[in-house]
């Protein structure tokens, strides 16, 4: 009779080893007899390859993660991803992380991302967050972390030897990076907020949506912005076609962009965009896209044209800040015109501060960050890329400093807007700064808008009135686009402060759907 196999518990190491041995068709069998260990746990092991994968690329991986056996997950789970993300964005970035840094940035997360129940960010909770990424003690202390100038180094010499070897132009070479945003964050001293922070109705925003910028290294092929919320269709966007966004939107609930959400864009729109592109400059449809280190991202095999001629190459773990193209300052700007923008919108519109905010929605800010995008000067990105191409630094353009021109501008403008005057251009500065990682933006929450819906309505509009009133879940008909067109001209011919150009646009608008009516109207005959 056999005795009991004895019982052997493997590390995420010994895992991740048995995943790529599978992978090289070494059988379950043969497996569990050189583990020690049965061939259902071999099968639970290529059952859950995905998450073991994910979990040890998630961790610094010149830690001892690897020597861990288990993978208890965090009670907030969403919450661990997004301090994860950004522990080692600061790691890569050089910039100090104490413990107590930690706990504020981790208490920030809770809140901004409208989590409930009772989060305490203990001493407790940053030790075992330290034990699950397998972080050593010394990262917690205020050190100041670098980026692994070695692996950079080595990494720039080997893309360089890829790009000869696979005779790639820069209109061939791509690079994506994502980052949060924050799209109601306000500027701690602005819009006359800097008294009324205090007041139930102010806190740190919970609006959140991911982008995603892709562009060549020659800055001239910028792909449509990838943008990723929580919703499916938020409320904003009832009456609007998705395919008609400015940008290519997808939802999900994780803090950071999916394997599936990402290789649906991958295949769906960066692949026929990339051929379209090359082809339209005469080019072989090859291209390689540059990408940060994973987890966010499936394996390379995985990512792939139907040819194999558009492919995909990974940085290798903690260089983002020293090589990832998107990483130098491209990224940063985006956040600077879009923040930018939203003052000037403000300003423009010259309302309650109140009121501009709580009006503002997320399809508001979809258009907004894409203009913000479409801002991004071409030698914004070539100069990006300079460390992996160094012979292009010269074809970069002045270094001039976009974010120092533009928070300049509406420190001025603001100095002189009524509830704005306590604006400094220090103030401006830090709001720009995407390294503040939007930590000190107050906003209006939805709490007090639902204490304004929870008001009896003084005035109910009688039925007639409302039967006029565009209802976005409804088609709406030519003949009604037409009606508000002729009474927004009307209006504007009554005013005389208004500019010639806005007459013509409405006129023009006016005629396209005359046009579009007639062609109706044709086609029903």
């Amino acid at each position: 009779m056999l005795g009991k196999r004895k019982r052997v518990v493997l590390t995420i190491k010994d895992k991740l080893d048995i995943i790529k041995k599978l992978e090289e068709g070494i059988s379950f069998k043969k497996l569990s007899v050189v583990y020690g260990i049965g061939e259902s746990t071999v099968r639970d092991i290529k059952k859950n390859k995905e998450r073991i994968i994910n979990y040890a690329n998630s961790s610094d991986p010149t830690s001892g993660v690897s020597k861990r056996k288990s993978m208890k997950s965090s009670t907030y789970e969403e919450l661990d991803r997004v301090m994860i993300e950004w522990f080692n964005q600061q790691k890569t970035e050089g910039i100090p992380v104490s413990g107590t840094i930690c706990a504020k940035q981790a208490k920030f997360f809770f809140d901004a991302l409208g989590m409930e129940g009772d989060f305490n960010a203990s001493s407790g909770w940053l030790t075992r967050f330290k034990q699950r990424h397998g972080i050593p003690k010394a990262a917690g202390k205020g050190t100041k972390l670098k980026g692994d100038e070695t692996a950079a180094s080595e990494f720039c010499g080997n893309f360089q030897e890829f790009v000869e070897r696979e005779n790639l132009q820069p209109e061939q070479i791509y690079g994506a990076d994502q980052t949060g945003l924050f799209w109601k964050c306000l500027p701690s001293r602005t819009l006359a907020l800097e008294t009324e922070q205090s007041i139930s109705g102010y806190r740190s925003s919970r609006e959140r949506i991911i982008i995603m910028c892709c562009a060549n290294a020659t800055g001239l092929h910028k792909l449509n912005l990838c943008v990723v919320g929580k919703a499916k269709k938020p409320r904003a966007f009832k009456g609007a076609d998705l395919s008609n966004l400015p940008v290519t939107y997808f939802s999900q609930k994780s803090a950071w962009i999916e394997h599936s959400v990402f290789r649906q864009w991958f295949e769906k729109y960066f692949v026929p965009q990339v051929q379209k592109h090359l082809k339209s400059k005469g080019l072989l449809e090859k291209a390689v896209l540059l990408l940060d280190f994973p987890p966010a991202h499936p394996n390379e095999e995985l990512l792939s044209s139907d040819d194999g001629r558009i492919m995909v190459k990974y940085l290798p773990p903690n260089v983002t800040s020293l090589i990832q193209p998107m990483s130098q300052g491209v990224l940063a700007t985006v956040k600077r015109y879009y923040r930018a923008g939203l003052l000037q919108k403000y300003v423009d519109e010259g309302i309650d501060p109140k009121m501009f905010w709580k009006n503002l929605t997320v399809l508001d800010a979809i258009y907004e960050v894409s203009r913000a995008w479409n801002m991004v000067k071409s030698s914004t990105i070539t100069k990006a890329w300079k460390k992996l191409f160094p012979g292009n630094e010269e074809n970069s353009g002045m270094n001039i400093d976009e974010g120092a021109i533009l928070a300049a501008n509406l420190a001025t403008v603001l100095q002189n807007t009524e509830d704005c005057e306590h604006v400094d251009l220090e103030n401006i500065d830090q709001w720009f700064d995407s390294r503040s990682n939007d930590s000190n933006c107050p906003v209006l929450t939805d709490s007090e808008g639902a204490e304004d819906r929870a008001k009896p309505a003084e005035h109910k509009p009688s039925s007639k009135t409302r039967k006029t009133e565009l209802n976005p879940e409804k088609h709406i008909s030519h003949k009604a686009a037409l009606e508000w067109t002729e009474n927004l001209l009307d209006y504007l011919e009554q005013q005389d402060d208004m500019l010639l150009s806005d007459k013509l646009v409405l006129r023009r608008l006016r005629t396209i759907i005359r046009r579009k009516q007639k062609i109706q109207n044709n086609k029903s005959h």
